[in-house]
């Protein structure tokens, strides 16, 4: 009897269903486990993180379509670089400038609000019974992780008017290449790999994570400009190391620059496909539609979401959003807004473009 009561209890599964456990607490700094196995690295910008559902999936390949009219690229490559500095995640920055380190000073700061100020006041304030010769040996080596009320910070602000601290890009976290070097992509794709041998992936604990952030990948004054299948070649090879370690790639490229065709490859081959695109100064048509409009940097347009361990399909509210400034200093996205006839907020305007109800004013759908 008893034998029959415990086969009774088995739970049968069939071999096409996979069991996973309740996700666990992630101990890692800028790590958050999600559902089926997943691990969510942060963008460094907390509502693009929630639109993707969490952040970038660790062993990604993210893609950016940049807008030749403006850099509005290179504020979400800034993010997605501090964020990294911030959790002291080892960051391999490539750029087609001469210096590429210098551009680590350009990277915004975390943003500290009135009461953490004030709490970080009240902390020094108790520090000052220690000597300060003896505090600077202490702090010396002391790792720089943000924290609220005890808590590691997933996802911080960040501060676009306020550069980042010194100490933070003066370690060996950040490891800076130039692109003007690389002829044939074959020592840029070897440095890559050493990169990421140091984060390699296993089903164990994971210890640590990393960011490679390439930008402009396809820039006229690289030598490879002209060999177009020679990149393709090196951006599948970057995915596949990408895939097998514990690390996010993430690369922006001008797509008007390459031919159409070798364009789609590229965007087939991301994980997750985002572009950005200027907003004119002065379009009155376009004013009277939006909401806010004064104060929009430009819009972000969502391609592809990265989905891994499931075959559901993302469904997003909406697929392009507007860029802007939260009080000149913090990086926000929100959804684009019609112009209110009843003086309310408005509805969701930018609903339209993710839904396929069929009017022939919203034009050709976009899958």
């Amino acid at each position: 009897m008893a034998a029959t009561t415990t086969t009774s209890s088995k739970v049968r599964t069939s071999s096409f269903s996979r069991n996973f456990s309740a996700p666990p607490a992630s101990s890692v700094p800028g790590l958050k486990y999600g559902p089926n196995g997943t691990i969510f690295l942060s963008s460094g910008i907390p509502d693009l993180d929630k639109i993707l559902g969490g952040g970038f999936h660790l062993g990604s390949l993210v893609m950016i379509m940049e807008d030749t009219e403006a850099p509005h690229h290179m504020l979400l490559l800034r993010t997605f670089m501090s964020q990294g500095l911030v959790h002291n995640q080892p960051v391999l920055y490539a750029s087609p400038s001469q210096n590429p380190r210098a551009f680590l000073g350009t990277l915004p700061s975390t943003l500290v609000s009135k009461d953490e100020k004030s709490r970080n006041t009240d902390a020094e304030k108790k520090d000052l019974r220690i000597a300060w010769q003896y505090k600077k040996y202490l702090g010396e080596n002391k790792p720089h992780i943000e924290e609220r009320d005890g808590k590691v910070e997933y996802c911080n602000d960040f501060d676009l008017r306020k550069p980042i601290e010194k100490h933070l890009i003066m370690g060996n976290h950040a490891e800076c290449v130039s692109l003007l070097d690389s002829s044939s992509l074959t020592g840029f794709r070897d440095t890559c790999s050493k990169f990421l041998s140091q984060l390699p992936r296993y089903d164990g604990n994971i210890t640590s994570a990393g960011r490679i952030a390439i930008q402009s990948f396809c820039a006229p004054q690289c030598e490879y400009y002209d060999k177009e299948w020679d990149m393709l070649s090196f951006i599948r090879s970057l995915k596949s190391m990408v895939r097998s370690s514990n690390a996010v790639a993430f690369l922006t490229f001008p797509a008007s620059l390459v031919s159409p065709s070798v364009s789609k490859r590229w965007q087939h081959l991301a994980d997750t496909l985002l572009s950005v695109k200027a907003i004119p100064d002065e379009d009155k048509e376009l004013a009277s539609l939006l909401t806010g409009y004064q104060d929009m940097l430009g819009l972000l347009s969502i391609h592809k979401v990265a989905r891994f361990n499931t075959q559901v399909p993302v469904i997003l509210d909406a697929t392009t959003y507007s860029i802007k400034l939260q009080k000149r200093r913090s990086l926000v996205l929100e959804c684009l807004n019609q112009a209110p006839v009843d003086g309310s907020s408005g509805s969701s305007y930018g609903n339209t473009s993710g839904s396929c109800s069929g009017s022939s004013k919203t034009g050709a759908l976009d899958f």
